[in-house]
């Protein structure tokens, strides 16, 4: 049985990046363990979330205990904070908008830095990054858009909220975020063709799987 440890933002990161991976591998089974932050038996969240605790379990002790009993790692965190003091990874070069691409570069470069490079170099297959440009979010849109609004990278929870509304009945609110709703959303990547069909207009989202494919091959069909 494969595992897989989750160092997120947030328990709905976790539930997406569950359901993201679930039919990445067509596999209900994997086996995952939520590093940060902590669930308890109840599923609750026992441990403080956000963006720097991500960077404080990268560079803990707790990081290299946990690579000894998972199969792979996912470090997951978005970039709309990746420019506040103590990230420290602009968006901007020479005053030009980095490509997503280039920005889930320099984010991945801070976290190894965090994690260490020889240790990285040692352990660097059991490593996933899900580096959301700007927000985890914006890899939902392609579900509910066909026209340009699926590729966007900023003010996608507000454009994601618009469409929900209609078709679930809900929407999600920025500052109190229901994870009974993200796994509703997320649940739909379940399927490997709506997976494969999705991923590809979001630089991010896209990166993220053709990191999982160079250690696990292709996507299933079925």
């Amino acid at each position: 049985m494969t595992t897989i440890g989750l160092i997120t933002e947030g328990p709905t990161d976790q539930v997406v990046i569950e359901n993201i991976l679930t039919g990445y591998f067509n596999n209900y089974d994997i086996l995952f363990q939520e590093l940060q932050p902590l669930r308890d038996e109840t599923n609750r969240v026992s441990e403080i979330g956000g963006w720097t605790k991500v960077l404080e379990y990268c560079k803990s002790g707790r990081l290299k205990a946990a690579l000894l009993y998972v199969d792979f790692v996912v470090i997951q965190i978005d970039t709309d904070v990746s420019e506040l003091k103590g990230f420290d990874v602009p968006w901007k070069e020479n005053g030009v908008d980095l490509s997503p691409i280039d920005l889930v570069e320099r984010v991945k470069e801070k976290l190894i830095g965090l994690i260490g490079m020889d240790f990285y170099q040692d352990y660097q297959d059991k490593f996933l990054f899900a580096i959301c440009v700007h927000q985890i979010e914006c890899w939902f849109l392609p579900l509910f858009y066909s026209d340009n609004k699926r590729e966007k990278i900023s003010g996608c929870l507000n454009t994601l909220n618009r469409q929900i509304g209609k078709t679930m009945g809900f929407t999600i609110d920025q500052l109190n975020k229901n994870q009974k709703y993200y796994q509703e959303i997320s649940k739909m990547f379940w399927k490997p063709k709506i997976l494969k069909k999705c991923y590809p207009y979001n630089p991010s989202f896209a990166y993220f799987i053709h990191s999982v494919e160079e250690k696990q091959g292709i996507i299933p069909e079925d």
